[in-house]
């Protein structure tokens, strides 16, 4: 995945910690950067769920470090593809792989009557297929 720079060059995705507020390290952000001018920007399809989380945080967060894999299926997804023990694998398996994952864990958050539970799986899923429709 690849985008264009503002100076002309080509952005490569990334996964970086982004600090906020000097106080909160969120790890695992994939951000589009130019090693031409620095520049750096999140990934559109990421931004709302950093939004949200940064959001929950508050303006006088306390220190600590986060995950952004933990909230979004999209940095997931690319932390696994970057593991050496699956770098033989096609970005179609990984991805089919952890549909059918979240599939699995959506039944038995039905079978064990957790309604937050299903919705979070509901929105872990709704998060891949709106990235694989807009991508």
């Amino acid at each position: 995945m690849q985008k264009y720079c503002k100076c002309g060059r080509t952005m490569n995705l990334r996964l970086r910690t982004v600090i906020y507020q000097s106080k909160v390290d969120i790890e695992n952000v994939p951000i589009y950067s130019c090693e031409a001018c620095g520049r750096s920007e999140v990934v559109p399809h990421v931004k709302p769920e950093l939004t949200g989380l940064i959001g929950k945080l508050g303006s006088k967060p306390e220190k600590q470090q986060l995950f952004f894999h933990e909230v979004s299926e999209v940095a997931f997804l690319l932390l696994k593809v970057t593991e050496k023990e699956r770098m033989n694998d096609s970005m179609e398996q990984i991805v089919e792989e952890r549909i059918n994952e979240l599939l699995d864990i959506l039944l038995l958050a039905q079978s064990l009557g957790d309604e937050p539970w299903a919705e979070e799986v509901r929105k872990r899923l709704s998060q891949i297929t709106q990235s694989a429709i807009s991508t």
